[in-house]
Formats: C-alpha cells, sequence, structure tokens
C-alpha cells in the first residue's frame, strides 16, 4: 500500500508538471521564470585605519544606521554582514532594513523590516566570516536607497568596515533601530561591518568591479552616487536589455595588486570581493596605479626593479583571470589611468613607462575576454601623460565626477548582453 501511494504521488506530480509545460489554449507555452539571489550592492572590507573607526565614546550601546543605493531590484532582500577582519566573535542584537533616503536619517515607517538571523534577531557572527542574514519580503527598485540599521551593545576589538563608504551613516545611543528618526544622532562618511545587499529576482547576474580609489571613487560627490560603477549602474538599468545586471563597487582607496597597503592586496582579497557575492558573472579589473606610484615614490629605483614589477604584476592579472574564469566569470580588463599631474606620485619617466608596459599587455588580445581603455577615455591629448582637465579632479590622479562619467559611458553595454 505504501509503495503504491509513493507511485500515485509520483505520477500526480508529472502530470501537474506537463501541464505547467504544456502549452496554453491558442498560445505559447507558459514559463515561469526562476527565481535567483544576485548581488545589488557591495562593499569591499578591510581593517579600518585608526581615523576611520567607530568613535571610543560611540563604541558602545551604538545604534548604526547607514545608506547604501541599490544598483538592482529585487522581490526579497537578504544583507551580508562582516566579521572579517575581527579576532572574536562579533555579536549584532538587532538590524532593520527601510526604504531610506541618501544623506538622510529618516526612513520610511511603512517599509521598516527587522533582520532576522537563522530565526532569530540577533546573530554572532565568527572571527573572519561574513554572515547573511534570513531573507526578508521588501520589493526595492533599482536605483534606490536602502538603509540598514543595526545595534551594538560593544564594537569588536578590531573592526571591519569600508572607510571611503562616499555616503553618510548616522550613529545614535541606545537601540533605536525600528526608529523612523534618529535622536541625538551624529554623522560619519564610512561603512562599519557591512558587505553586500543581495536580492531575489526573476533572473539576473551582477557585475564587479575590482579596483581602487578611482573605483571606490575619490573625487566623487558625498551622497550623490556619481562614481563610474554607478553611473554604469544607471546605464545599464536604463537599456531593457541590461536591466537584470547589478553593479558591486569592489574599490578600495590605496588599493594595490601585489602588497597590502590600505585593504588587503588584490589577490588576497579575491575570494571575498570577486566570488562570494550572489550571481557574478561579469569582472572589471582597474588596479595598478598605486603599485606604480609607491615603487618610486620617495627615491628613484633602478630600471631592473621597475622592470621586476611589471613582469609580477602581469603575472598578478594572468592569475586573477585564470580564476575568474575557473568560476564562469567573464573577465574585462581596464587600462590604468594617467597620473602625469599627481603631486603624491609625481612619476617620472620610468614610471610613466611602466603604466605604457601595463597598458599594453591589458590591450593585447587573448589576456582578457575585453577591455575598456580607460586611459584613452581620460587623457589630456595634448600631455597624454596627465588627465584631461575636464575630468581631474584637480590632484592629477583622481577624476572629477565628469571623468566618471565619461569613464562609465565608454563601457560598451554590449560587453554584458
Amino acid at each position: 500500500m505504501g509503495g503504491r501511494r509513493v507511485v500515485t504521488r509520483w505520477w500526480t506530480l508529472a502530470a501537474v508538471l506537463c501541464m505547467a509545460a504544456a502549452p496554453a489554449a491558442y498560445g505559447a507555452p507558459v514559463r515561469v521564470p526562476m527565481s535567483v539571489w544576485v548581488g545589488s550592492w557591495a562593499s569591499a572590507q578591510q581593517i579600518p585605519e585608526p581615523g576611520n573607526l567607530l568613535p571610543a565614546d560611540a563604541a558602545h550601546d551604538v545604534t548604526l544606521r547607514q545608506a547604501v543605493r541599490l544598483s538592482l531590484g529585487g522581490r526579497r532582500v537578504r544583507v551580508r554582514l562582516s566579521n572579517a577582519f575581527g579576532t572574536a566573535p562579533l555579536r549584532i542584537d538587532a538590524v532593520h532594513l527601510a526604504r531610506g533616503a541618501a544623506g538622510a536619517a529618516r526612513i520610511d515607517p511603512a517599509s521598516d523590516r527587522a533582520l532576522t538571523f537563522d530565526g532569530r534577531p540577533e546573530v554572532s557572527i565568527p572571527a573572519g566570516a561574513d554572515y547573511l542574514s534570513d531573507p526578508v519580503d521588501l520589493p526595492v527598485a533599482a536605483l534606490t536607497t536602502l538603509t540598514i540599521s543595526m545595534h551594538l551593545a560593544d564594537a569588536p576589538a578590531r573592526q571591519t568596515g569600508h572607510p571611503g563608504s562616499r555616503a553618510t551613516s548616522y550613529l545614535a545611543s541606545g537601540n533605536q533601530v525600528a526608529a523612523a528618526d534618529l535622536t541625538a544622532v551624529r554623522k560619519a562618511w564610512h561603512w562599519w561591518q557591512l558587505a553586500g545587499v543581495e536580492v531575489e529576482r526573476p533572473g539576473g547576474a551582477a557585475i564587479v568591479t575590482l579596483g581602487d580609489s578611482i573605483t571606490d571613487g575619490a573625487g566623487a560627490t558625498t551622497d550623490g552616487d556619481n562614481r563610474w560603477p554607478d553611473v554604469l549602474a544607471a546605464r545599464l538599468q536604463a537599456d531593457p536589455k541590461t536591466r537584470g545586471l547589478g553593479v558591486l563597487n569592489a574599490g578600495i582607496g590605496g588599493n594595490r595588486v601585489l602588497l597590502d597597503d590600505v585593504g588587503p592586496n588584490a589577490l588576497a582579497r579575491f575570494d571575498r570581493d570577486v566570488l562570494s557575492p550572489a550571481g557574478v558573472r561579469y569582472l572589471i579589473v582597474l588596479e595598478g596605479i598605486n603599485d606604480l606610484g609607491t615603487l618610486a615614490r620617495t627615491q628613484p629605483v633602478s630600471p631592473q626593479a621597475h622592470a621586476d614589477l611589471t613582469a609580477r604584476m602581469i603575472g598578478a592579472y594572468r592569475q586573477i583571470a585564470l580564476r575568474a574564469r575557473s568560476h564562469g566569470i567573464k573577465v574585462i580588463g581596464a587600462t590604468i589611468l594617467p597620473d602625469g599631474g599627481s603631486g603624491y606620485y609625481h612619476p617620472d619617466a620610468l614610471s610613466e613607462h611602466d603604466r605604457q608596459v601595463l597598458n599594453a599587455w591589458i590591450r593585447a588580445p587573448g589576456h582578457f575576454d575585453a577591455v575598456v581603455d580607460f586611459d584613452a577615455v581620460t587623457r589630456d591629448p595634448a600631455d597624454p601623460r596627465r588627465i584631461a582637465a575636464r575630468y581631474d579632479s584637480g590632484d592629477g590622479l583622481h577624476p572629477s565626477p565628469a571623468g566618471y562619467k565619461a569613464m562609465a559611458e565608454a563601457i560598451p553595454l554590449a560587453l554584458f548582453k
């Protein structure tokens, strides 16, 4: 009897599946899109420098309200919290999310949702780990601001965060995660313990932009969402053929390809920042200016040292491409922008030669799956060693919002179709 019941159930299931796949009357087959999780926002994690830590008088019994702009919309949302550089478990007592507005501590109360973690309102994140929340029903549109509020009884001894948020965060005493607005608030321009937001939707994929301060957005407008990955996200949403694509900004100011400086080197953070987010299918790599600039910033070095550096950087680029392709990710190389006007790096002829060597390698067919020539877009035609004045933020190294817009508009959307 038990066997007959099982057979009956399988036949019933088969009949249901056949009916679902059968053509609708007088029409084409009915196809229900499969829901998938896709990264909609991300920030690359690092150990904050002393000046970027939570203030000592706000490190206990504090609510952090942090705003992020989603690149992709969906039906449900989950949040990735991070204790990647912590040395002990991190306890977060409560987390809420809601629709908000850039540069404002107030949220839309009707959209407020309490997050859970394995069904509980609090979470203890092991040292060195990230932790995804349970999904929450909250339909969100692309390019909208989502506000994540978390309460910490005590900040970790070693914090994890992202100093260059270019977005205003808010700190308030006590547990105010559900408050429509915050009282006794102070502002900060960093993100803490917050690594990503993923959305559930009927199909889609994510693009990771792996880079340094030029990807992180030095020179962009605070709360303006005008870094080049932001502008790319807006372009993707404006085209019906690419509206299923999200953009995840994995830039870290001061980052290098080979050595740790501000944040772990690009190879060391590759798995966490490129492979961990959901739905990644494309990678744009714009790294290298800090490796080139620091080599001879304080004193000249030999031509052999320059040659050794470029050879090791090319080896690292190869590693990035190999590792991405092994996970089915298309790798797009971006040429390194000119920095001849930089008063910080003041590159000499050998440093400029290094940049040209690397850019020639990036442009050469076969090394990457495609190339975006940011050097050609931003350089001054009269002096190709320098950023064009109309694109220069003023330091000869970082683009202005106009420069970031030009960079994003130079990326062919056909690369992602």
